[in-house]
């Protein structure tokens, strides 16, 4: 299925371009990356990033719960997020002075508004027809199903990336992402070994959700306002008990887990609910616990851990947890050479270039499917 590199005339070397779109579980914006995939390891050549829109991020979060009318909002959610992603793709290529005739082809990941592991399905929305009308390129997307239709979770796909790109032959590595939902890739130093990654549990999300209900602010910046609190030990133990951090991975979960309601069922179950800031600052302690704990349980031989994802730029964060993996270098992607906030949509790119050369795009010791599988349906220019 591969077809002929195209040429950079100007510089004289193949290229391979490929565009990759992220549009997380934090439902904050959507990622466009320019990448060129030639030369091995990913060469950015540009990026975008454009907000979601309050009122259709509104109408995400409702769709990610079971609700009334739900099928035409899934609907208009669709051609919603296809248009934004078309934007941000065009927009791109405007930006990097790049015709869409350049391009191999669009890996996008679609927006996730369930995903139900437990009874093999998930759904990502963003019309992929759509996109690739709007902008005369081939467009790859549904990658989740494929692994779910061989037995998998259909999920974490990015540590297949993880592993081609930052795997070192001498020092196993944990690569740490942390956007809405957390999760680690355990890149292992012998080469015999295979690679680990699942979901830790929480990222950002209930940060997010939190600060936004209290302050109005989509974020809590460099974690402030959590820094501002104290961890409520009861009800950090009440979270803590859930039992998603106890199962033993291959595992993966979403927003429609771990969301308000699954929160407020903790701090109904306390005898007083603690002040808003300490319960900001119990749900940073939830992220960082859930990852540290997983991170020692299943990477005792690792001292690199490299951060990627919206939760790098949380300061507080990337502190305690520091803090907590004492012994640990714990620092960002970028340090590996590629910009920790642009990681999972240059994964998709790289993705969408697997599917288009008849490549797997899953690791089935992490996914748990029968099988490497290529993933994603291509709909051609």
């Amino acid at each position: 299925m591969s077809q002929p590199n195209n040429s950079d005339i100007s510089s004289g070397h193949q290229t391979e371009l490929y565009i990759g779109l992220m549009s997380g579980t934090s439902m904050d914006a959507m990622d466009a990356v320019l990448v060129d995939l030639a030369p091995g390891f990913p060469v950015l050549q540009d990026q975008i990033s454009l907000p979601l829109p309050s009122s259709l991020r509104t109408q995400l979060q409702r769709l990610c719960q079971p609700g009334e009318n739900e099928i035409e909002l899934m609907c208009q959610a669709d051609l919603a997020i296809a248009i934004l992603a078309s934007e941000a793709v065009n927009e791109l290529l405007k930006q990097a002075n790049i015709p869409a005739s350049a391009i191999r082809a669009i890996g996008s990941h679609g927006q996730t508004i369930r995903h139900l592991p437990n009874i093999g399905n998930t759904l990502q929305i963003g019309n992929p027809s759509l996109i690739a009308e709007q902008t005369g390129i081939t467009t790859v997307a549904d990658f989740r199903r494929r692994d779910m239709a061989a037995g998998g979770e259909g999920a974490p796909l990015v540590p297949a990336f993880h592993e081609a790109i930052f795997r070192h032959p001498t020092r196993t590595r944990v690569i740490a992402n942390i956007g809405g939902i957390a999760n680690i890739t355990v890149l292992p130093a012998d080469a015999e070994m295979k690679v680990i990654g699942f979901d830790t549990g929480p990222g950002n999300t209930l940060m997010d959700d939190w600060c936004y209900r209290h302050s109005g602010r989509r974020y809590d910046k460099n974690g402030r306002w959590a820094a501002t609190g104290e961890v409520s030990q009861p009800l950090l133990n009440t979270l803590m008990a859930d039992k998603y951090f106890s199962r033993k991975a291959p595992k993966s979960t979403g927003k429609e887990y771990f969301h308000h309601s699954w929160l407020w069922h903790g701090i109904s179950q306390l005898e007083e609910a603690p002040c808003p800031e300490d319960i900001q600052a119990t749900l940073l302690e939830l992220t960082v616990l859930s990852l540290a704990n997983d991170i020692r349980s299943y990477a005792s031989d690792c001292r690199e851990v490299y951060i990627c994802g919206g939760g790098a730029r949380n300061t507080t964060l990337i502190r305690r947890l520091s803090e907590e993996l004492e012994g640990f270098q714990v620092a960002t992607t970028n340090s590996l050479g590629l910009p920790h906030q642009w990681v999972e949509a240059t994964a998709f790119a790289w993705l969408a270039r697997q599917t288009l050369h008849g490549l797997p795009g899953n690791l089935p010791a992490v996914t748990n499917a029968s099988g490497r599988r290529i993933l994603g349906g291509i709909y051609p220019a």
